[in-house]
């Protein structure tokens, strides 16, 4: 089943894009019918980043898809799958899509009306094998959504994205922006848009305490202000 909306991955593991998967249910709830959906999760029994999104994002509970594949231990998708004795195929990775629920009726009530538009967090970067042949990357282009890349605003960050971006271009997959965390540094930026050919949709601090308020006030004003990732809403 084919969805629509955007893919969120990142630099690296712990970069971000949970958040950043909260504040575009944020700032988009009132434009489009989203729904958030983590494929794969690994180390379950210390992190549940859907759980994450819903408490950050102030999902309701049609805003969040729960199915996926989920394994122990915080280590690389194709490595937890050994260690649990199974092995990650893209038909497991794919389907829940076999599974989903009606879209909501044009015309009724509320924002989530109308056809679903998905927002779905990647586990690791780009390249993070899922198996001995597939890595995320073929998760992204399976599903065939433009993507948002999360990275740091830290030193190294220049060299990250673009080979992040490159990976991604390779692939035939559309960038749709870069969301850059933590404290602002105005040269990764400039380098980042400049010899990535990519625009900086936004920059997120690191949030104390980083609670739902934190997450949508930043998200009102600080993600996408252009609107340009609406065109992969509608």
């Amino acid at each position: 089943m084919r969805i629509r909306g955007l893919f969120v991955t990142g630099t690296d593991t712990g970069v971000g894009k949970t958040v950043v998967s909260a504040a575009l249910m944020h700032r988009y709830r009132a434009s489009a019918a989203l729904r958030y959906w983590k494929p794969i999760q690994t180390g379950i029994e210390h992190d549940d980043d859907t759980a994450d999104v819903e408490r950050l994002g102030g999902c309701r509970a049609g805003e969040r898809e729960t199915m996926g594949i989920r394994l122990p231990r915080p280590v690389s998708p194709h490595l937890a799958a050994r260690w649990h004795g199974t092995t990650i195929s893209m038909p497991s990775v794919l389907a829940p899509l076999n599974h989903l629920p009606p879209d909501a009726p044009a015309g009724s009530p509320g924002p989530a009306s109308g056809t679903t538009q998905w927002i779905v967090e990647g586990a690791g970067g780009v390249l993070v094998p899922i198996n001995e042949t597939e890595t995320m990357a073929d998760v992204m282009s399976a599903l065939d959504l433009p993507v948002v890349v999360v990275a740091r605003t830290a030193l190294g960050t220049i060299n990250h994205t673009l080979l992040t971006l490159q990976a991604l271009r390779q692939r035939a997959l559309h960038v749709a922006g870069v969301v850059m965390v933590g404290d602002r540094n105005g040269e990764n930026r400039d380098a980042i848009e400049k010899y990535g050919d990519v625009t900086v949709i936004g920059e997120m601090p690191y949030f104390t305490p980083l609670d739902t308020a934190a997450v949508a006030g930043w998200a009102a004003t600080g993600i996408d202000r252009d609107g340009l990732l609406l065109q992969w809403l509608r």
